[in-house]
């Protein structure tokens, strides 16, 4: 169970990590809207979040 532990919060970094990469510091806000809007159940926050990533990935789109 310690080893499903370490696995997730790794893959989680990693993640992260790329999203940072990628969309830059606007994604990890994006991200982390996300992220908390979820665990404190509110769904204003995770809307927030979730577009701002819509946005960061659909603006070369638009």
């Amino acid at each position: 169970m310690p080893g499903l532990a370490f696995v997730s919060a790794v893959l989680v970094v990693v993640f992260e990590q790329f999203v940072q990469w990628k969309y830059g510091a606007t994604g990890l806000v994006g991200l982390l809207l996300l992220t908390v809007g979820v665990k404190a159940k509110s769904p204003s926050v995770s809307s927030a979040g979730a577009v701002v990533l819509a946005l960061l990935v659909a603006g070369p789109a638009l």
